[in-house]
């Protein structure tokens, strides 16, 4: 399977293998309004994907766009999030608060020297365990690694951190997030891991 940068083209589908794949992701259930919350849902991988991920990030797809890779280069000034806050605010809805509370939480994790953050990497459900998740993050890789750059990536599944491990990501940090939210990993992965 063919792995390429994704266009304006790809976005309906691109939106589609997210929600499919992220539909119970701890984080986003438990952070987006249960009320509507897989049209939530589908709209927030929406402004993700041509909010930030196309005009600032970089996005990888496989031919058929069933799986997705979201990367944000080091130093994505903040006004790029602070322009979508009251989009976000509205997808949150009655979970805004603690959404800001866990934001908070996780930030202090966040590696101090400049890296690559992967910001969300999915398969679809009909294709997953076929190496396609591997596939589509490692052009990534390869952009953090060319520029001596270390990557970054936080999940709340614990099912992904010995996918991430195989990786040459580390876990650096783990919090179980207060009000009987999911655990959160922090995974650090060092410069120049190339051929791991």
């Amino acid at each position: 399977m063919n792995v390429r940068e994704a266009t304006e083209a790809d976005v309906d589908t691109a939106v589609d293998t997210l929600t499919q794949a992220l539909v119970d992701y701890p984080m986003t259930r438990a952070c987006l309004d249960p009320d509507g919350y897989v049209e939530r849902l589908t709209q927030y991988h929406r402004l993700f994907l041509t909010g930030i991920g196309l005009p600032h990030g970089g996005v990888w797809v496989t031919d058929d766009v069933s799986a997705v890779a979201i990367w944000f280069p080091p130093g994505l000034p903040a006004d790029v999030f602070a322009r979508h806050s009251a989009a976000f605010e509205e997808l949150t809805g009655s979970r805004t608060a603690l959404t800001a509370e866990y934001a908070k939480a996780i930030a202090l994790f966040h590696p101090r020297d400049p890296f690559w953050l992967l910001a969300l990497a999915a398969v679809h459900p009909d294709r997953q365990r076929q190496g396609l998740g591997r596939a589509v993050i490692a052009p990534g890789l390869a952009t953090a690694d060319a520029a001596h750059s270390p990557a970054f990536v936080e999940t709340q599944d614990p099912a992904n951190v010995g996918f991430y491990e195989s990786l040459g990501f580390t876990v650096i940090a783990e919090l179980e997030l207060p009000h009987r939210g999911p655990m959160h990993y922090a995974m650090y992965r060092a410069a120049d891991q190339a051929g791991l």
